[in-house]
């Protein structure tokens, strides 16, 4: 990983090179703003991206058990991933081969078949053709003519992938795609996590305008003013890689944007109303005042502290974790519409989904909680729930803001004078994915401009 400024200039996405904001560009990076409100760059997407990339469909837990099947579904595409009686993972497209019936509008559990509910073809959790009714009628139908479609499918930690191409179609692997991230984040334990909850909130906004949301800080001065008290959303620093990228934002420390530095009664209310579950603190109202900082210590120090102590409740030891460890957030960015949000002690993964027009769009939240590892409990079914955006949403407060803030996002890139989105250095990771974008369509040549 390099520290060099200029590698953001190169026609070329920079691979490993470290961003630091404020470091003074030659220009702002503008990419057209109609690659939001487009119906002929969504069809474009449509054909050219989703079906050959990567993309998070569900979760371990999700799967866990022989019989479970997750329903994944991306605008008028819908692939089922199936955990078998040999405990194999496998992806099928969700077609009856007899007249084009979805196959199993949902997710399941306890299955030992697919069957279509419209005629009732069946086939075993392999995919291959179990039962005809009245077979003898459709002549000779070759088993292997009528397995069902596979995809590939493979996991990363408690994530599961599905790539939309067949299973033994010449793309590259999930180890590839996801390039350096997984070993940029082993210190985590990912695979300590299990998935409590799945939110899915259908929007009013394109894929990208959801996902941008969470791929730059400048926006925290704008529409999450109560964590400008306790995180640091200036000085962090931003990686991009050739796909992918990660942000690095320290907790416990006040923002350099803000003129009059808050002391550690203000930090403390901060850190409290933003992430104070972190600390056993589920009630603003019942936090207290700062606690006491001894000398030679520092209110970050004590925040650290507590989180360990409230996590040796759960059976959790984070003594291999320095302070600075337990209070810094990297965020991935992974192409082409999922952020992961990585503390030691917290895990949550973001997506964004196309609908059916470039105006609509879902956004899902997997939230998780780490278990011991040793012994680990077992693994159980999340919670999935689909709620409407101004309903009561149990994802936290940062991020109903963000649920907030996206739909009149979307509503401005319509305006006729608006043609070109403006980036700065702070939101690389934005237009890193629209050089990805480019790249994934055969946008030649480029429609960026400034790098």
């Amino acid at each position: 990983m390099t520290d060099v400024h200029d590698a953001v200039h190169t026609d070329e996405a920079p691979v490993g090179a470290t961003i630091r904001t404020g470091l003074g560009a030659d220009g702002p990076v503008t990419v057209p703003a109609d690659r939001y409100t487009s119906a002929s760059f969504a069809a474009l997407e449509h054909d050219r991206l989703w079906p050959r990339v990567w993309q998070l469909a569900c979760t371990v837990d999700h799967v866990a058990e022989p019989g479970s099947v997750f329903d994944y579904r991306l605008a008028d595409r819908s692939v089922l991933v199936v955990r078998g009686a040999d405990g194999a993972l496998r992806g099928f497209e969700n077609v009856c081969l007899h007249r084009g019936s979805e196959l199993c509008p949902g997710s399941a559990t306890g299955l030992d078949e697919l069957r279509c509910p419209y005629h009732r073809w069946s086939w075993d959790l392999t995919g291959r053709l179990r039962e005809v009714p009245s077979r003898k009628g459709f002549g000779v139908l070759p088993p292997e003519d009528y397995a069902l479609r596979s995809v590939a499918v493979d996991t990363w930690g408690p994530l599961v992938f599905v790539h939309p191409g067949p299973a033994d179609d010449d793309h590259p692997g999930l180890v590839e795609f996801l390039g350096e991230v997984p070993g940029d984040v082993a210190w985590a334990g990912l695979d300590d996590f299990r998935c409590r909850y799945l939110v899915s909130i259908p929007l009013a906004a394109n894929w990208k305008t959801i996902i941008d949301g969470f791929s730059e800080t400048y926006h925290v001065q704008g529409i999450h003013r109560e964590m400008l008290g306790s995180v640091d959303d200036v000085d962090g620093p931003q990686t991009i890689w050739a796909h992918h990228g990660k942000l690095e934002q320290r907790y416990g420390l006040p923002s350099p944007r803000l003129r009059n530095r808050p002391d550690d009664e203000a930090v403390w209310q901060s850190f409290v109303e933003v992430m104070g579950e972190r600390i056993g603190i589920g009630d603003k109202a019942t936090a207290g005042p700062a606690p006491a900082v001894p000398e030679g210590s520092t209110l970050r120090d004590v925040l650290a502290s507590r989180l360990r102590a409230h996590n040796e409740t759960k059976g959790l030891d984070f003594s291999a974790y320095d302070d600075d460890r337990l209070l810094t957030m990297s965020q991935y960015n992974l192409f082409p519409n999922i952020t992961m949000v990585v503390f030691p002690d917290l895990l949550s993964v973001v997506r964004a989904r196309p609908g059916a027009t470039p105006d609509e769009g879902v956004m899902d939240v997997f939230v998780f909680d780490r278990v011991p590892a040793d012994p680990a409990p077992p693994r159980t079914p999340p919670l999935d729930v689909t709620l409407p955006p101004d309903g009561d949403l149990p994802i936290g407060l940062v991020l109903g803001q963000d649920v907030a803030n996206a739909e009149r996002a979307q509503r401005g890139l319509h305006q006729p004078g608006f043609t070109r989105v403006t980036l700065s250095d702070e939101e690389c990771r934005i237009w890193n994915l629209h050089r990805n974008l480019e790249a994934w369509l055969g946008i030649s040549p480029t429609e960026i401009t400034g790098r």
